[in-house]
């Protein structure tokens, strides 16, 4: 099995008809079209040609739905009673707390975070089994912000080929019209994706009120300049570079390769050898080998990362399919069978060169069990936040002196209590022990059945237990409810040295 993958993806190397496994690549000849060339000019970004066809309507369908979510999100409202925040989705760090709708996570439940990034590494390893960079191609917000500054690039100054004429051409009034409006649009879209994303932290009807009358605060005003930023030189001029060399996800997917995943890949034992038309119908008449690929080059011109697919796997591919909507219009134009550049399997270009039937194998041993794991994985977050309770009682024992014997030969230990109250409303607890037979006193309380804790507030306790005939022994300390349950536990220990 040969495979090409080179950090310089502007040569390009193509399989001989008939190449197989162990066999070295053999250098491509130079193209001989002028609009079959890469579409990174030397030394400058990638100019990719606008391109028609079903994945590119899916393409800005995802676009549509994942920019409408982001831009909607924090303007979703969510009852969550008196004395909470009604938006949806916040990431309060005055308070300490983040709100997905019915979920409110607490510092304490850090763990639910870690394990729901754990889960979307699950995924994400899962989709690499199945097919590929999908998440790169398709919903990456690198992507997603990219494809939107490419589209107003094109509406403003035209596609590819007038892009690629004003390269280095004189500066017209009306070129630098063009150039002073894409920026301008550039610059809206980066001032209204960093203002969003300030939403998320703040109640976002109340700061754009804020921002409507000039009274937007100097640190809101500064992160909204710098996630403006951020968004305007990462889609706008980084672009495909954050792909190939910033982001470190293609070299992990290097590692996690998998040859039976439904890539984009170009079928060589089809394609090959390229040449027009008319050539290839005279070879065919003389019996000679003649492949579907007319060396057009559209599968390169409409590549967002600048690459030919026709060398085989890349990593620097995203896997959004463009260069399989581009080389379809030409099959269709040219009346061929549509799939000279697919999704399809490294294995099955491999039994394609062998004349072998193609097998698609996306069920198999590798991605049941990450499917399996995803399930368990989801299954086990859903239980701990059903189950997550509103309140936590700790409990820690004090250290030196470790215990106290009275006059009357009986042993005190202390420990300090805090009980947390993650709810909206007050609570009241009546704090008991199980496990030894010993008087329970609270400092500053007379009873132990009236300990009220406020919305969002705890209340630290300072607990003495006297055992008269004293024993080392585990203890429980309990937090009973108003309706006499057992709500909150935590065990420490009754120590006689």
């Amino acid at each position: 099995m040969a495979i090409t993958i080179e950090i310089d993806h502007a040569r390009t190397r193509r399989m001989a008809p008939g190449q197989g496994q162990g066999q070295a690549p053999v250098q491509a000849k130079p193209q001989q079209r002028g609009h079959a060339r890469s579409p990174r000019q030397a030394g400058g970004p990638v100019v990719p040609q606008g391109v028609k066809g079903p994945i590119r309507r899916l393409k800005w369908l995802i676009l549509v739905l994942t920019l409408g979510v982001y831009y909607v999100t924090p303007f979703i409202r969510w009852n969550r009673g008196p004395n909470a925040p009604d938006q949806a989705v916040l990431l309060d760090f005055a308070h300490g707390r983040l709100y997905l709708g019915p979920a409110e996570i607490w510092p304490q439940d850090l763990y639910l975070i870690t394990a729901a990034m754990l889960l979307a590494t699950f995924i994400l390893v899962l989709v690499n089994a199945l097919a590929g960079r999908l998440w790169c191609g398709f919903a990456c917000p690198q992507t997603v912000w990219t494809d939107l500054f490419l589209l107003v690039e094109r509406l403003v100054e035209g596609d590819r080929r007038q892009r690629l004429k004003n390269i280095g051409a004189p500066l017209t009034a009306k070129r630098a019209a063009q150039i002073a409006t894409k920026h301008v649009l550039w610059m809206m879209i980066a001032l209204l994706t960093g203002g969003t994303l300030i939403f998320y932290f703040t109640d976002a009807p109340e700061l754009l009120r804020d921002l409507a009358h000039g009274e937007m605060s100097a640190t809101a005003l500064t992160w909204t300049l710098v996630f403006a930023g951020t968004t305007y030189g990462l889609a706008g001029f980084a672009r495909e570079q954050v792909c190939t060399f910033m982001c470190p996800w293609p070299r992990l997917q290097g590692a996690i390769w998998d040859p039976e995943a439904f890539t984009v890949n170009y079928r060589d034992y089809r394609g090959e050898t390229r040449m027009s038309v008319k050539k290839a119908v005279e070879a065919r008449a003389k019996g000679e080998p003649a492949g579907d690929c007319v060396d057009c080059g559209a599968c390169v011109a409409v590549c967002p990362i600048g690459i030919d697919i026709r060398q085989g796997p890349s990593f620097a591919c995203i896997n959004c399919g463009l260069c399989v909507d581009a080389c379809d219009g030409v099959m269709a134009k040219l009346d061929r069978p549509r799939g000279l550049i697919d999704y399809e399997s490294w294995r099955n270009i491999e039994r394609g060169r062998a004349g072998e039937l193609r097998v698609s194998r996306l069920v198999r041993p590798k991605t049941v069990g990450l499917a399996l794991a995803c399930v368990a994985l989801a299954g086990v977050i859903a239980v701990s936040f059903v189950t997550k309770t509103t309140a936590v009682l700790s409990v820690q024992h004090d250290r030196d002196p470790m215990s106290v014997r009275l006059s009357d030969g009986s042993v005190r230990n202390a420990y300090t209590v805090k009980l947390l109250n993650k709810s909206s409303a007050s609570q009241t607890f009546k704090l008991g022990i199980r496990g030894v037979d010993a008087a329970l006193a609270i400092v500053g309380y007379a009873k132990a059945d009236a300990i009220e804790v406020e919305p969002d507030g705890s209340e630290t306790l300072r607990v003495t237990l006297t055992m008269p005939e004293p024993v080392e022994a585990d203890v429980t300390f309990q937090a009973v409810d108003a309706a006499g349950q057992v709500v909150l536990t935590a065990q420490d220990r009754f120590v006689n040295r």
